[in-house]
């Protein structure tokens, strides 16, 4: 497979696994929803992608890893702020939908494909596990 073929498979699947779990979001009316969960999974992705093909091996791609950590840390802390309501937090889940969406662009753009695809399904079928009211 030519790489511009395969880079293209690696971005279009990381933004197929990120639609699934937007999705799920979507559906359950949390803050980040279809959009962000798809933007999140092609960027972690197109990140990893770039610093594994665009640098002709003269980049470390595990510091590109780390920064998506970093950086996904952000917008999962504004989800969480974002759901602050009176003397309890909301948001965590999404939150966490969130960062395991950005390790599975990071696992689609590093080529694991059955690695990142059984983790999307993983996470689909644990956020659809009704909430126990306490």
């Amino acid at each position: 497979m030519t790489p511009v073929i395969d880079v293209i498979l690696r971005l279009l699947l990381a933004a197929a696994l990120g639609a699934g779990i937007g999705y799920q979001r979507e559906r359950a009316n949390k803050p980040a929803g279809l959009r962000t969960h798809i933007l999140i999974c092609l960027g972690s992705a197109l990140f990893t992608v770039v610093s594994v093909f665009g640098f002709n091996g003269n980049a470390d791609p595990s510091r590109v890893a780390a920064g998506i950590v970093t950086g996904i840390g952000f917008i999962g802390a504004g989800v969480i702020l974002r759901g602050v309501r009176g003397d309890h937090i909301v948001g965590i889940t999404t939150a966490a939908s969130v960062w395991v969406t950005a390790a599975i662009g990071l696992a689609a753009g590093a080529g694991m494909y059955l690695v990142s695809f059984i983790v999307a399904v993983i996470s689909v079928l644990v956020l659809m596990i009704p909430k126990v009211k306490g």
